[in-house]
């Protein structure tokens, strides 16, 4: 590898669905909302629902589900007290991420752009991720979250590159509508989004980043 040249100054990754395969953690955190309010839980064939909760924000979910609620305070007071770990069962780590993450490492810099708020880490001490990221960015530190380009502008701008010279590999429309927006590269991971390219596994990262 040391003869390959990187294409890429920052490889930018995605969290949920990129990183984890969080899906089912997701269902379990809403539906013990829904539960709360004495809702039934969210109906696993409504894509669209499952589109929205699985991408978006903690914010714009909850808005989603319950903003004509009568009790939607109640709704974000209660989901604040789900804690991560008590979902983490729920999660697992995408095949081949740790093996893309150890070929990319020392050729390009390495960085998340995610749509969780407080739990980045926690995930990335719990999975085994410590020391691969230089940065972390999260809808904590932004006013506007993906599909807004913020997220990715200030990656950008903390590593002070251009936007050519970053990748983003997301698995929503969000992050392909971030990527657009900003004019980062976008691959699409496990999804058939326009991008540079789709892959199925993380292993395919690689050919992408390096040339001869």
């Amino acid at each position: 590898m040391n003869k390959l040249k990187c294409r890429y100054k920052v490889v930018i990754y995605d969290c949920d669905g990129v990183i984890l395969d969080s899906i089912e953690s997701n269902y379990v955190f809403y539906n013990r909302v829904m539960e709360y309010l004495g809702r039934p839980a969210v109906d696993r064939t409504d894509l669209e629902a499952q589109r929205v909760l699985h991408t978006y924000s903690f914010h714009n979910v909850m808005e989603y589900f319950f903003a004509d609620d009568a009790r939607r305070e109640d709704a974000f007071r209660f989901a604040k007290t789900i804690h991560y770990r008590d979902l983490m069962p729920y999660m697992s780590m995408e095949d081949g991420f740790v093996d893309a993450l150890d070929q990319l490492r020392g050729h390009t810099s390495l960085a998340i752009c995610t749509n969780r708020a407080t739990s980045m880490d926690m995930i990335i001490e719990d999975f085994g991720l410590t020391g691969y990221f230089e940065y972390v960015m999260t809808a904590a530190q932004v006013v506007n979250p993906k599909p807004h380009p913020e997220p990715l502008l200030k990656v950008l701008e903390h590593f002070g590159i251009a936007a050519h010279e970053a990748l983003f590999i997301g698995d929503g429309e969000v992050d392909m509508q971030a990527a657009k927006s900003a004019g980062v590269p976008f691959i699409s991971y496990k999804s058939d989004l326009p991008s540079l390219a789709r892959i199925q596994h993380h292993a395919e990262i690689v050919r992408h980043v390096f040339s001869a």
